[in-house]
């Protein structure tokens, strides 16, 4: 559970809060009119933080080479047979 006050209070007890941060493991938040408005974490909590954030964000590297194994499913030749089709369209450079 975070302490909350607010940031008038904050300005004045700037220094406290951070000993209470650093050195008391606390987590600080602080509110304008009843809501929050910023929080104060340690960095260790921070990097924590950081570290869940990149957890969500995909590498470029995967996204290309999942988009390089995609490819365009054209009608098999069951298909072609079944719909009585005869030709096929190919894309450019095949022949």
């Amino acid at each position: 559970m975070a302490y909350e006050i607010p940031v008038t209070q904050a300005r004045a007890e700037l220094a406290d809060l951070i000993n209470r941060v650093v050195y008391g493991g606390e987590r600080v938040v602080v509110t304008r009119h009843g809501k929050p408005l910023v929080a104060l974490v340690s960095a260790a909590d921070l990097e924590r933080l950081d570290s869940l954030d990149s957890l969500d964000e995909p590498d470029e590297e995967q996204i290309v080479s999942s988009v390089s194994r995609v490819h365009e499913a054209g009608p098999g030749r069951h298909e072609q047979r079944r719909f009585g089709i005869a030709a096929e369209h190919r894309g450019p450079g095949t022949s």
